[in-house]
């Protein structure tokens, strides 16, 4: 691909009458893209901008137009590196971009839908979700297999009145299992159940947490603005047209305005890989204690309010978010009621009376603290994501001076 790029560069300098070797275009383009991991489209741009001040080649001449841009529509586009016009609608922009990126998202028309990258560099009009624009000018390009559309500073964009009704029928993505997903940027198909909702950590995503099948678990996130229905923790379901990412080195899986959300009668069996851990338990987060859980979801409510159904009654619950240390390293540990009444004594019925004279939850977050903190257990159970989710767990006798210095002497090696 650096060599097909690295080409066409050459023979645009070439036809203004530019003889650039091609060995210096594919050393600078070799350097971006694989040593400073530059996107492949401000690499190329970057190549470009580089040789018209070394040779002093005046831009307007440069970025003429070259015979006329043909205007394309979306199932037009079957090849990179083409210079195109389209009239298109913006379906969805999306939050989670580089800082070269201005902005992101997916474009149709009737024909259907394309990602888009708008280069931050480019200094173009910032498009809204929703909208329909006329782009003239913009470079077709290819991502994972994937193709797209890229706009810079020769792009031009103008918004247009007429309301394009958009297709957002993809090709059929493949049906995968989580454990086939070893890259980002593909659109699959998976069938899952819903292991774990999480707290809602950003106003702009709707639900997130952990999902599995018989061969692992993996993260996924669901945007507000995909406007999907809310998935319930333990049920299965069948999603169609989510998209792979990454992030932090581990992979997870998005849901966009295009995807599907189908529930299924089958009970779909999470593969997952049972461990122990020993250590000290250092901490036990916010959100533990007695807590009240959303009716309809099961999510934590946050002073009363679920993220996905507003202002609910809510059930009583216990948890535990216990942090553990060994001396190496840290584990997170999740103990759901069972285990928190077994380990601390305390039922739930205690836990809410407990509350009711205090006129305060958090009383119960402060006796697990009084209790638990800086002793020493044993866990087991099946570990999702950064969590073991506790089955079993039990009180261990303090270190011995002989074991905290075996343990220093094995740090210091």
């Amino acid at each position: 691909m650096n060599k097909e790029i690295a080409k066409e560069i050459e023979e645009r300098f070439s036809q203004k009458g530019y003889n650039i070797p091609i060995s210096e275009i594919e050393s600078r383009l070799d350097k971006l893209l694989n040593e400073f991991k530059v996107p492949q489209e401000e690499a190329r741009r970057s190549v470009v901008n580089y040789f018209l001040k070394e040779y002093n080649i005046p831009r307007g001449d440069f970025f003429v137009q070259q015979g006329e841009t043909p205007t394309v529509k979306v199932s037009d586009i079957t090849s990179d590196g083409k210079w195109i016009n389209i009239s298109a609608k913006v379906v969805q922009l999306w939050d989670d971009t580089h800082e070269s990126i201005d902005q992101a998202g997916l474009m149709g028309d009737e024909t259907g839908t394309i990602k888009f990258n708008k280069w931050a560099k480019a200094e173009l009009p910032a498009l809204e979700e929703g909208k329909t624009y006329l782009f003239k000018n913009v470079v077709t390009d290819s991502y994972q297999e994937r193709l797209q559309i890229n706009f810079n500073r020769t792009s031009q964009i103008e918004e247009i009145t007429e309301d394009i009704e958009v297709n957002t029928q993809q090709a059929e993505a493949p049906t995968v299992k989580v454990s086939d997903i070893t890259t980002e940027g593909k659109w699959i198909n998976i069938s899952v159940k819903v292991a774990q909702l999480w707290d809602s950590t950003h106003e702009s995503i709707d639900q997130a947490g952990l999902m599995g099948d018989e061969t692992g678990t993996i993260k996924f996130i669901k945007w507000a603005k995909a406007e999907l229905p809310s998935l319930v923790e333990g049920k299965s379901y069948r999603f169609k047209n989510v998209v792979t990412d990454s992030f932090q080195e581990r992979f997870q899986i998005n849901f966009n305005k295009t995807s599907l959300i189908e529930e299924i009668t089958e009970d779909i069996e999470i593969g997952t890989l049972t461990v122990e851990f020993s250590g000290a338990m250092v901490d036990i987060q916010s959100g533990s204690g007695l807590i009240k859980r959303c009716p309809e979801c099961n999510r934590a409510l946050i002073k009363g309010v679920c993220g996905e159904h507003g202002k609910v009654e809510g059930s009583y619950d216990l948890r535990i978010k216990a942090v553990m240390d060994d001396g190496v390293c840290v584990q997170d540990s999740l103990l759901n009621r069972e285990i928190s009444e077994q380990l601390t004594g305390i039922t739930l019925d205690e836990a809410k009376q407990m509350a009711t004279e205090a006129l305060d939850q958090s009383v119960v977050l402060e006796m697990f603290k009084e209790k638990l903190l800086g002793r020493y257990y044993l866990v087991k159970g099946p570990k999702l994501d950064r969590n073991i989710l506790v089955e079993d767990i039990s009180l261990l006798p303090p270190l011995e001076l002989d074991q905290m210095d075996t343990i220093i002497a094995q740090m210091e090696v």
